[in-house]
């Protein structure tokens, strides 16, 4: 099954000179399917009111967390959290979550940063607790990391049940993705606790195979029913894509045709960008792409507009 294009942008604050209520109406009137946010302690906009205040702005926006770090709440408060936003939304609200990895969040928050195993541990404690407070009944639940006792959860969602998205780069959470998650988010390996040269060798073609395989095999019959996604770290609209490739060959270390290759970046001109994202639909199955810079908005209108839904 060939999933159609849709494309979401990932922002920490307004578009220079404009409001946050604005941006999110400049995303939807140029025809954006999603608004996210990431979720760490740095400069950047609380999620949860940030994306409360998009909903109230918009009105066919979705909007979610690319990915909420499991540690950073209770799952139980995340569960309430996201229920309201899509009540407050009508239904726009998309759960994404992941184990938690930078390592500068937890240390500068006090927080202990377990081994990868236990992280995601919790949050596979977290993804079921969430699923049960957001369906009908009271929720007990008696894990290693949590325990819940005759809660209901309440709000309930809009969406019966909302769509989640765990994004990862690992075999373990790809695997666990392949086989909970509607949409899987397939990014690097970020088991160093931050984005260096380690993160940087996992993006390449070859580990991309790799991981989308790990995703099929765990996922089985229900893997052409999964949206993949892909989180692009740098978007560059140009006439002149060799020179833009050289320059980005130059800044990792490899050779430019590497670089067109990597599913994390996008180069060229809009009929350039346009036909890469076919091809690379056709290999990884990527259809759902997100971007993170505010030029994007204008810069990939065209492309956006060409092929959403598609």
């Amino acid at each position: 099954m060939t999933h159609p294009f849709r494309f979401g942008i990932q922002l920490t604050a307004p578009a220079p000179g404009t409001s946050w209520a604005d941006t999110a109406r400049r995303l939807e009137d140029s025809g954006w399917s999603t608004l996210v946010m990431p979720d760490h302690f740095e400069d950047q906009l609380a999620v949860g009111p940030a994306l409360a205040v998009a909903a109230e702005a918009t009105t066919t926006l979705r909007l979610g967390a690319l990915v909420f770090g499991n540690d950073y709440r209770h799952p139980a408060v995340l569960a309430k959290e996201m229920a309201t936003l899509d009540v407050l939304s009508d239904g726009r609200m998309e759960l994404g979550i992941g184990a938690g990895w930078m390592r500068t969040d937890y240390e500068k928050a006090g927080l202990v940063y377990d081994r990868p195993g236990v992280r995601i541990d919790r949050m596979l404690e977290s993804l079921e607790i969430i699923r049960g407070l957001f369906a009908d009944g009271p929720v007990d639940f008696d894990g290693e990391h949590y325990t819940i006792t005759g809660m209901e959860g309440l709000p309930k969602p809009v969406q019966s049940p909302p769509p989640l998205l765990i994004g990862g780069g690992g075999k373990r959470v790809l695997g666990i993705a392949g086989r909970q998650a509607d949409i899987v988010g397939v990014t690097a390996n970020l088991k160093a606790g931050e984005i260096g040269p380690d993160a940087l060798a996992d993006t390449t073609v070859d580990r991309f195979d790799e991981k989308l395989e790990w995703v099929r095999a765990a996922a089985g019959d229900r893997f052409a029913d999964i949206e993949l996604q892909v989180l692009v770290m740098s978007t560059q609209l140009t006439d002149d894509r060799a020179a833009a490739l050289e320059g980005m060959a130059s800044l990792f270390g490899i050779t430019p045709d590497a670089a067109a290759a990597m599913p994390m970046l996008l180069i060229g001109s809009a009929d350039e960008i346009a036909e890469t994202l076919h091809e690379r639909r056709e290999r990884w199955g990527f259809s759902y792409i997100v971007v993170q810079d505010h030029a994007s908005i204008e810069a990939l209108a065209p492309v956006v507009a060409r092929l959403s839904g598609t």
